[in-house]
């Protein structure tokens, strides 16, 4: 790691305008600095006074960060709050008529909900959930399209003290699985199906398949919500109707309150090993997190209209949809469909409609509508636009320069964040009133966040070489434990070597102005489409076909989607006879993995070999691998592998 060298060199720099710089809730560097030094000062202070500020507390909290049974940390502990509370009824009395949401349907339909109806709305559901017997600590899943329901079902369950774990929607019937089983659930919320692309597409059945599968004998609750009108035949005993549910309830419901570390939700991410880990958020310090980086990082602003294209079976879609702008009472655009449909001019289209003020998107989106309509932006009257974000994985100087230059007409700062599943909310990002920017870097840590680059023996690395990226000091907003696994917990954040420091997996590096870019992943996670994908588990699935077996997945640089999946793969049988015959199989094994995992799984690529490099012991050499699918021709010392010559079949692309 510590000869992890940067080749990207990025000398361009916008500062923010002046009036900008004016109008921001942080106003220039001093501001920002002066921030730094008061956490530096007193560190669980700082953070103790924003958590009284920000939070309506039912309880106040008076020990403000426990460290006594590190990394296990805990804050705000004896404070007592509700999330739904924080985000609805505090609203109630100052702004019940305030547009909350703006939803667009896939098909263009539009439909407004204003605090007091998702109030309203929120509290009939919550008090379906507990008709079905649902209480505080139980665990839910919710496997839903992008909508207002799938808001209003996390923010019901955040209200009765129910622990919510999202599902993302393209996930298959056995990730779905896998999820009810380690979380012990007793309900999925779901519904019929979603409108994707003008097309109608299923959801319960997976549902149903999941739950035919084992160890899923706790859930006795299944709500469907009825999104497509697809012919669904429901279990009396078991399934019940959302809308029969929720129209024979109260529209009051009150909040059920929780210590500040109750879980507020599970949410499954991708590890190096074959088993996703249930990452656990706590309830105030998560709260306070989205809130404060919503106010610096976003620079919120009461008129804002805020859209952030994240689909809630991701981090952020809990953070940036369902609980942050409600929180602070922002107004804020849902989309259920996709940037192409009906055409690459719908992000546009919908920024000029509804007078969005801040987009927050992935690379990958806009790397996909470059290629489908660089000129398209051009069309539309994006002058409500103030302030760009990005999120998901690094972006490339070229397409944050079409970004800002044709998408944000050159005035509006970009918001590139480096944050994490683990972590939360933002933890490197402008605060784009206060500090310049450069395409590409997401510049520096927000204040009370504590965030370095170290080497191998976690001492600080303070030239341009790459290295860990460490966070030194505990935050409000950090993952409290892997669910059901504190072992796991440990030793993948908090390794000894790292001195107690928090490891982010990721590798990067400073530049003259102290700016953090980061490189990539430095364990088996590949970054598709903003999306983080465990090469093992890909590999397990691939090892899981009859026909299959060995396999060893890598990624290689991907100019839409940041990175693509290689598979290189050895079967039981011969390789295929034939390019026919290789063609076919490749395409089986893709849908394998689809099935298995989810479509965004799928190898873009899969080679063909008698076997994989290994070394003598056994171990695969996945840097070769990767050199294969890069194309890059092999320099280093392969004199340690057991069959040097199996390199030149791998190098074999199925056309």
């Amino acid at each position: 790691m510590s000869n992890i060298q940067s080749v990207l060199h990025e000398n361009r720099v916008f500062k923010p305008s002046d009036d900008f710089v004016k109008q921001a809730n942080v106003s220039g560097m001093d501001a920002y600095k002066a921030m730094c030094a008061e956490a530096e000062q007193d560190y669980a202070g700082f953070w103790a006074n924003l958590a009284r500020d920000t939070i309506q507390w039912h309880k106040p909290f008076t020990k403000s960060l426990d460290e006594s049974n590190a990394p296990f940390y805990k804050w705000f502990e004896d404070g007592e709050l509700n999330v739904s509370y924080n985000c609805l009824d505090k609203h109630l009395a100052t702004q019940p008529n305030k547009t909350a949401i703006i939803f667009e349907a896939d098909d263009g339909q539009v439909t407004n909900v204003s605090y007091k109806e998702l109030h309203g709305r929120v509290c009939q559901f919550a008090n379906g959930l507990k008709s079905r017997g649902i209480k505080k600590g139980d665990r839910v899943i919710i496997y839903m399209p992008m909508s207002v329901e799938a808001v209003v079902a996390m923010q019901a369950c955040a209200r009765i003290g129910a622990i919510h774990s999202v599902v993302f929607g393209g996930f298959s019937s056995k990730s779905l699985h896998e999820r009810i089983t380690d979380a012990q659930a007793v309900a999925v919320i779901t519904s019929d199906g979603q409108f994707r692309g003008g097309k109608a597409m299923p959801l319960k059945p997976a549902v149903d398949e999941a739950l035919t599968l084992g160890g899923c004998e706790g859930v006795h609750t299944v709500i469907v919500y009825r999104r497509t009108g697809a012919n669904i035949e429901l279990d009396e005993d078991r399934e019940v109707w959302w809308h029969d549910l929720f129209n024979s309830q109260s529209s009051v419901c009150e909040p059920e309150w929780v210590g500040a570390e109750h879980p507020l939700f599970l949410l499954y991410t991708s590890g190096s090993t074959g088993k996703p880990k249930g990452v656990q958020h706590s309830t105030g310090g998560y709260l306070l997190g989205a809130m404060m980086s919503l106010k610096w990082v976003f620079d919120y602003k009461e008129s804002d209209i805020f859209w952030c294209t994240a689909d809630v079976g991701w981090i952020t879609g809990h953070s940036y949809v369902a609980y942050g702008p409600l929180a602070i009472g922002a107004t804020q655009v849902i989309f259920e469909g996709v940037p192409t449909y009906p055409d690459a001019g719908r992000f546009w289209k919908m920024i000029q409609d509804h007078k969005v003020t801040t987009f927050y998107t992935a690379p990958t989106a806009i790397r996909s509508l470059i290629k489908l309509g660089g000129d398209l932006p051009k069309q539309y009257d994006l002058s409500s636009l103030r302030l760009l974000g990005t999120v998901g994985e690094p972006i490339n100087p070229e397409a944050w320069m079409w970004y800002y230059e044709t998408v944000g007409q050159s005035r509006c700062p970009i918001v590139d964040t480096w944050w994490q599943t683990e972590t939360g909310c933002h933890m490197i990002a402008p605060l784009p009133g206060a500090m310049p920017i450069k395409p590409g870097t997401c510049t520096l840590p927000l204040p009370g966040i504590m965030a370095t680059i170290v080497n191998e023996a976690g001492d600080e690395v303070h030239d341009e070489h790459g290295g860990f990226l460490v966070i030194k000091k505990p935050f409000p907003s950090q993952i409290r434990t892997i669910w059901g696994d504190p072992e796991r917990y440990k030793k993948s954040y908090f390794p000894e070597e790292m001195k107690g420091a928090y490891l982010a997996g990721d590798s990067a590096h400073r530049d003259a102005d102290g700016y953090f870019w980061i490189m990539g992943r430095i364990d088996d996670v590949l970054n598709v489409s903003g999306h983080r994908l465990g090469t093992m588990e890909i590999e397990s699935a691939l090892v899981a076909n009859p026909l299959v077996a060995e396999a060893a997945v890598v990624g290689k640089p991907h100019e839409v989607k940041g990175e693509s999946v290689v598979a290189f793969v050895v079967l039981k049988g011969s390789r295929p006879a034939d390019a026919a015959a290789a063609k076919k199989l490749v395409e089986d094994l893709r849908n394998w993995v689809g099935k298995e995992i989810g479509p965004i799984a799928k190898p873009d690529e899969i080679r063909f070999g008698e076997n994989l490099p290994k070394t003598r012991s056994g171990k695969i050499m996945r840097r070769l691998l990767r050199a294969i699918a890069k194309g890059e021709e092999i320099t280093q010392d392969v004199s340690t592998l057991e069959n040097p010559a199996i390199l030149e079949q791998l190098k074999e692309v199925v056309r």
